[in-house]
Order: structure tokens, then sequence, then C-alpha cells
């Protein structure tokens, strides 16, 4: 047997019973192509290249290496689901802090 449960409040889903949603966010990083000039088209960008390539053999810079994209997929309960459509990013919910003047 199949066990859901809502990922943001943990109530338990019935198969058939309970109304659920799936949400699903896909995230990568934005890339705005450049305009390329007559210069950028001069330039000799192998040495450019090679000394990154060298860089990136000596540091081991796999590490620090974001992932370029990835996927989320989560179960929502009816109320989650509204509350979630209300404010996606929890705009809201930020913690806001009031520091007194001392």
């Amino acid at each position: 047997m199949l066990h859901i449960t809502c990922d943001h409040c943990g109530k338990e889903l019935r198969l058939g019973e309970d109304q659920r949603y799936v949400v699903k966010i896909e995230a990568y990083a934005a890339h705005d192509p450049a305009e390329i000039t007559e210069a950028d088209l001069d330039e000799d960008h192998m040495e450019a290249l090679s000394q990154t390539l060298r860089e990136l053999e000596e540091n081991d810079a796999t590490a620090d290496v974001a992932e370029p994209h990835k996927n989320f997929r989560f179960d929502l309960c009816c109320e989650c689901h509204k509350k979630f459509m209300q404010n996606p990013l929890a705009k809201d919910t930020a913690q806001k802090f009031d520091f007194s003047e001392n």
C-alpha cells in the first residue's frame, strides 16, 4: 500500500479519499547571452580556456560548483496547497527582526 503524507504539515493522505496536490519546482541557472562584438571574434580564447582547465584540475573545483539544474516534487494536502497558492515564495513568513535602539 502506498503511504503519502503532506510534505509541509505531515498529515497522512489516504489514496482515493483525501484530495492532494503535487507541486513541482524546477530550478536552474539563468543564462542571458551576451552580445558578440567584433573584438570578441578577433580575440583568441584558447589560452584563457587552457588556463581555466589547468585551474580546475589543480583545485578540484567540482566541490564548489552549484548544481546547474534541480527538480523538486512535493505532495500537499488541500489546506497547505491553498496556503502555497496564496504565497508560493513564503515571503510573508520570512523572519523579520526589530532591533531596539541602544
